[in-house]
Protein backbone atom coordinates (compact mmCIF):
# COMPACT_ATOMS: atom_id res chain seq x y z
CA UNK A 1 0.00 0.00 0.00
CA UNK A 2 1.34 3.29 -0.86
CA UNK A 3 1.40 6.11 1.88
CA UNK A 4 -1.39 8.09 0.20
CA UNK A 5 -3.57 4.67 0.79
CA UNK A 6 -2.54 5.00 4.32
CA UNK A 7 -3.69 8.79 4.97
CA UNK A 8 -6.84 8.15 2.86
CA UNK A 9 -7.82 4.96 5.18
CA UNK A 10 -6.88 6.98 8.32
CA UNK A 11 -8.95 9.41 7.53
CA UNK A 12 -11.89 7.62 6.72
CA UNK A 13 -11.12 5.44 9.76
CA UNK A 14 -11.48 9.41 11.56
CA UNK A 15 -14.15 10.11 9.93
CA UNK A 16 -16.34 6.83 10.93
CA UNK A 17 -15.00 7.45 14.83
CA UNK A 18 -16.42 11.05 14.76
CA UNK A 19 -19.99 9.94 13.36
CA UNK A 20 -22.66 11.31 15.97
CA UNK A 21 -24.54 8.34 15.30
CA UNK A 22 -23.24 5.19 15.42
CA UNK A 23 -25.80 2.05 14.65
CA UNK A 24 -25.84 -0.86 16.81
CA UNK A 25 -24.98 -4.30 15.77
CA UNK A 26 -27.23 -6.52 14.30
CA UNK A 27 -27.45 -8.85 17.53
CA UNK A 28 -28.42 -5.57 19.17
CA UNK A 29 -31.26 -4.81 17.29
CA UNK A 30 -31.89 -8.60 17.62
CA UNK A 31 -32.42 -8.59 21.50
CA UNK A 32 -34.03 -5.20 21.65
CA UNK A 33 -36.88 -6.22 19.11
CA UNK A 34 -37.04 -9.76 20.54
CA UNK A 35 -36.86 -7.94 24.61
CA UNK A 36 -39.35 -5.63 23.57
CA UNK A 37 -42.13 -8.07 23.36
CA UNK A 38 -41.29 -10.01 25.94
CA UNK A 39 -38.30 -8.76 28.55
CA UNK A 40 -35.87 -11.21 30.32
CA UNK A 41 -36.71 -12.16 34.12
CA UNK A 42 -33.69 -11.42 36.51
CA UNK A 43 -30.90 -12.89 36.47
CA UNK A 44 -28.82 -13.31 39.78
CA UNK A 45 -25.19 -11.93 39.65
CA UNK A 46 -24.12 -15.44 40.99
CA UNK A 47 -26.06 -18.70 40.96
CA UNK A 48 -27.38 -20.43 43.93
CA UNK A 49 -24.65 -22.68 45.89
CA UNK A 50 -26.78 -25.33 45.67
CA UNK A 51 -27.18 -25.28 41.49
CA UNK A 52 -23.25 -25.05 41.17
CA UNK A 53 -21.19 -27.48 39.83
CA UNK A 54 -22.26 -31.05 38.88
CA UNK A 55 -23.34 -32.53 42.01
CA UNK A 56 -22.24 -31.87 45.86
CA UNK A 57 -18.51 -32.55 45.43
CA UNK A 58 -16.47 -30.71 48.10
CA UNK A 59 -12.99 -28.49 46.85
CA UNK A 60 -10.95 -31.14 48.56
CA UNK A 61 -11.57 -33.70 46.25
CA UNK A 62 -11.31 -31.50 43.42
CA UNK A 63 -7.47 -30.79 45.02
CA UNK A 64 -6.91 -34.17 45.55
CA UNK A 65 -7.64 -35.70 42.05
CA UNK A 66 -5.18 -32.68 40.41
CA UNK A 67 -2.64 -33.01 42.71
CA UNK A 68 -2.99 -36.56 42.31
CA UNK A 69 -2.61 -36.32 38.92
CA UNK A 70 -0.03 -33.73 39.09
CA UNK A 71 1.98 -36.49 41.53
CA UNK A 72 1.26 -39.10 38.46
CA UNK A 73 3.07 -37.51 35.86
CA UNK A 74 6.01 -36.41 37.80
CA UNK A 75 6.43 -40.47 38.29
CA UNK A 76 5.74 -41.23 35.24
CA UNK A 77 8.30 -38.56 33.83
CA UNK A 78 10.50 -39.92 36.38
CA UNK A 79 10.39 -43.34 35.14
CA UNK A 80 10.95 -42.83 31.56
CA UNK A 81 13.72 -40.80 32.33
CA UNK A 82 14.88 -43.63 34.76
CA UNK A 83 14.35 -46.04 31.83
CA UNK A 84 16.15 -44.10 29.33
CA UNK A 85 19.61 -43.70 31.52
CA UNK A 86 20.67 -47.08 31.27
Amino acid sequence: MSERDDQEREFDLKWADGAEHKEPSARARMLAARWKENPPGPVPFRADPEHVGSGRRSSWVSTAVVLGCVAAVIVLLGYVDFRGAY
